[in-house]
């Protein structure tokens, strides 16, 4: 089932959903949340998603999976991972990454008994069409021996030299965040090397502040490292996912086999209220990035559950780094996705659409009935405008921005400019 179903040209009005996305990757139905294991096997896009197909809540996660050979349309595939009943991932397949381990494509991922408190790394294998995966019942390593370690997560590996490295979060509720590091040239036999990064590094500390670092990525970007980290903290008894931060810096050895990432300085990915979780690809000559837009604060649980659906993957970015820092833009294949052009002095009324700009600009959803004007878009300056049913992606000379904003069939949108303005359908 391709996740572009929907027609090229459809009405507005059409009685389908029009929150929906129809251009992102998501599932058919059910909760999304990370993106996982993003690679190109063969020439074609694989990328899985942590994945509930009972309903749009968290839970019994599985790894969903849509792949592409041209980053435009996707094709649903069948479920990579699944909970085995008795298994160490009984309680859940959580995120992690995809190798290519001498032509196998091999998952390791987060294998979750009961809580993440004592999740442990999983490894699954398959041919290379990623379709049926063989999922290895055993734990190659657990949480270490820390009291200041409570919970670990979202390994990712990487090469350095002539040997393969997993990088992996951690942290503690009550306490600080850290990154732990594996040698792993055999991906059945783990070796613990210590902390890659911890709170003792300052440009780390004031950057990405919080309990856990989740869903680290480390890759190199031009002749520098960049490292990935998205922001857990426990606040009054529960947990928030407070965004995603990157840092520039260099890997250096240790006299005992391991490695130190030494941050230079660093930033935000992406400043919208929506964004968290992010896999990177690196992917001959670039840097291609996935980050998962939740539902923010404007779907009820009711709305969520009569919908059937929640969560949704960005837009394919490419990331280079500029005197500023870290640079994200859409990937230039989505060019591809205009057709008609509108015209931006009018309500649009599309499923989807881009706005480009090379002056200060805003976006504004509309409800003409009730006189609910929201703010899904307001630039300073130049900027790029993605709008897919209720996910906008917004490109200026900052982060982008992710947010979610929820159409209806008596709502539309409009644009206030006195800068130049160009709109074009997607499709």
């Amino acid at each position: 089932m391709s996740i572009l179903s929907q027609p090229t040209r459809a009405p507005y009005d059409d009685g389908v959903d029009l929150a929906r996305p129809r251009l992102h990757i998501m599932p058919p139905s059910g909760w999304l949340n990370d993106p996982n294991g993003v690679c190109r096997v063969d020439d074609r896009y694989h990328v899985f998603y942590q994945h509930n197909p009972d309903g749009p809540t968290h839970g019994n996660v599985h790894w969903g999976h849509a792949s592409s050979t041209d980053l435009l349309r996707w094709t649903d595939e069948p479920i990579a991972l699944a909970p085995v009943p008795g298994s160490p991932n009984r309680g859940g397949c959580w995120s992690g990454c995809v190798v290519d381990d001498d032509g196998v494509p091999t998952a390791v991922y987060t294998a979750v008994p009961d809580h993440a408190w004592n999740a442990g790394v999983a490894v699954a294998r398959s041919d290379r069409t990623l379709r049926e995966w063989r999922q290895d019942p055993m734990i190659k390593v657990g949480t270490p021996d820390d009291p200041a370690i409570a919970e670990v997560r979202d390994p990712f590996v990487f090469r350095f030299g002539d040997h393969r490295y997993a990088v992996q979060g951690a942290g503690h509720p009550a306490g600080e965040p850290q990154l732990l590091l594996y040698g792993c040239d055999d991906l059945d036999d783990w070796t613990y090397l210590g902390p890659l990064l911890t709170v003792d590094d300052p440009v780390a500390a004031a950057v990405a502040p919080a309990n856990i670092w989740e869903c680290p990525n480390l890759f190199e970007l031009g002749d520098r490292w960049v490292l990935l980290l998205s922001q857990w903290r426990h606040v009054d008894g529960t947990h928030d996912l407070a965004g995603v931060r990157y840092l520039v810096g260099d890997l250096t050895e240790t006299g005992e086999g391991g490695l130190r990432f030494v941050a230079e300085s660093g930033g935000s990915v992406d400043d919208g209220p929506t964004f968290y979780a992010p896999q990177a690809l690196v992917d001959d000559d670039r840097v291609l990035l996935w980050g998962w837009a939740w539902e923010g604060t404007l779907r009820t649980p009711e709305e969520v559950a009569a919908a059937g659906w929640a969560g949704v993957l960005t837009f394919p970015r490419e990331l280079s780094l500029g005197p500023a820092g870290l640079v994200s833009r859409p990937a230039v294949e989505l060019f591809e996705l205009r057709t008609d052009e509108l015209d931006p002095a009018e309500p649009i009324r599309e499923p989807a659409f881009e706005v480009v700009t090379d002056g200060p600009l805003e976006l504004v959803l509309v409800d003409p009935g009730t006189g609910t004007r929201e703010v899904a878009a307001h630039t300073a300056g130049a900027a790029r405008v993605l709008v897919d049913g209720s996910i906008v992606e917004v490109f200026d000379d900052g982060p982008p921005a992710t947010s979610r904003l929820y159409p209806t069939a008596d709502t539309h949108w409009e644009i206030s400019t006195a800068a130049s303005v160009r709109a074009w359908r997607l499709g």
